[in-house]
């Protein structure tokens, strides 16, 4: 019994040594890693509904944006290949979450990089020599143009939760240097299936969101335990908020009473309008544009700011209902997204804490396409190579 606690007692003094050893190695290993997570749908005053403790703590000793406002439409994957490439829809292609372009092939939640037109942040890290490592995120599992992330999670399961992702994301800390990737990034389920369901005001909401920040505090605490402050930054942002949504409106029976046969994209708060006769054009426009709550355009009276217009793939027309107004042939009360990115609704979270992000700052309001600069910045590499956004904070 005595020779057993003996051994007992030497082994956890061991263990607390490489511990330890892990420790002081994680610290004396300058270089930088940025770890970026997105929770999609959540809205950015959500935090301000519960009990937060980790997302507190990246407030309180890090940096909290207002909102950061998503691109057009505010939907999850033009959004999230936007916070990887630092561009627009109208640049990387991937107007909706779901499209057929002209050529006939469609686009359905795909997670093939060849759809996407400009360079992701996983793609431009490789480039310049920084390993990348991604648990799900939209075009991360083939190779955009012959490159990709070296450490990759494939295919994509909905049902895997946010403990397997915190445990694999301290996994790739915890590699030889040699190995390590100096970017992570990773997709999280968020709060966008409970607000979906029952609504942005549901009292779900602060329940998910209390769950996904628990995971997080198991990140961050395996981060302190590392030692690894003075060389890791963490973001934690998302793709776009949520409005609540209750009526649905369904284009494709206005049209017909005026004989207009079309094609409709539907997603939401947006909608593309794909015609069969590309010359009724004028008469669909009028249409739709008299119908309350509903706005219409046309490629050349959309608003600048949206950017979401890619040849080839985007509609003869782009609809945009106002909420709780939702394009859809039904919909059951709860809540809908895809709707002007400036709606207070749509708008998102972004935190961040670690190296080069200062303490308690407020950074107001920010947007989609300054995350990936903001993470190149923080890696001391060039952005994206089509980035358009401009960093928030680098470690200089």
């Amino acid at each position: 019994m005595i020779r057993a606690r003996r051994l007992a007692g030497l082994a956890l003094v061991l263990a607390l040594v490489v511990c330890a050893d892990r420790g002081v190695r994680s610290a004396a290993d300058g270089r930088p890693v940025v770890i970026v997570l997105s929770w999609d749908g959540t809205r950015h005053d959500y935090p301000e509904r519960a009990e937060t403790v980790a997302l507190a703590r990246m407030q309180r000793e890090g940096a909290r944006a207002e909102r950061l406002v998503p691109v057009f439409p505010s939907s999850t994957f033009p959004n999230h290949t936007s916070l990887a490439t630092g561009t627009y829809p109208d640049r990387h292609g991937i107007i909706d979450n779901r499209f057929t372009d002209r050529q006939g092939r469609t686009f359905n939640y795909s997670n093939d990089a060849s759809w996407i037109e400009a360079e992701p942040l996983w793609a431009a890290a490789e480039r310049q020599g920084v390993r990348a490592a991604v648990y799900f995120w939209v075009g991360s599992e083939t190779d955009w143009r012959g490159r990709g992330a070296t450490y990759r999670m494939k295919p994509f399961d909905a049902k895997v939760g946010e403990a397997a992702k915190v445990d694999q994301i301290l996994a790739w800390l915890d590699l030889p240097p040699g190995e390590r990737p100096g970017l992570i990034l990773s997709w999280w389920h968020g709060c966008d299936g409970v607000g979906h369901e029952q609504g942005p005001d549901s009292p779900e909401i602060p329940a998910q969101l209390r769950a996904q920040d628990a995971q997080l505090a198991r990140l961050l605490e395996g981060i302190d335990a590392r030692r690894a402050w003075d060389r890791a930054t963490l973001i934690v942002t998302s793709d776009h908020g949520m409005a609540a949504a209750r009526d649905a409106l369904d284009p494709g029976p206005i049209l017909a009473q005026h004989a207009i046969e079309a094609r409709i994209g539907y997603a939401g708060g947006e909608a593309q309008v794909y015609l069969a006769d590309a010359g009724q054009r004028d008469a669909a426009l009028a249409a739709l544009r008299a119908v309350p709550g509903l706005r219409a355009y046309t490629a050349e009276s959309l608003p600048a700011s949206y950017r979401s217009v890619f040849p080839g793939r985007s509609g003869d027309l782009t609809l945009v209902a106002d909420p709780p107004r939702v394009l859809a042939r039904a919909f059951t009360d709860g809540g809908g997204h895809g709707y002007d990115p400036e709606l207070p609704e749509m708008g998102a979270i972004f935190f961040a804490l670690g190296r080069g992000v200062p303490a308690a700052a407020r950074l107001g309001v920010v947007r989609a396409i300054d995350v990936a600069p903001t993470a190149a910045a923080l890696l001391g590499i060039d952005p994206p190579a089509q980035s358009e956004g401009k960093p928030l904070f680098s470690p200089d």
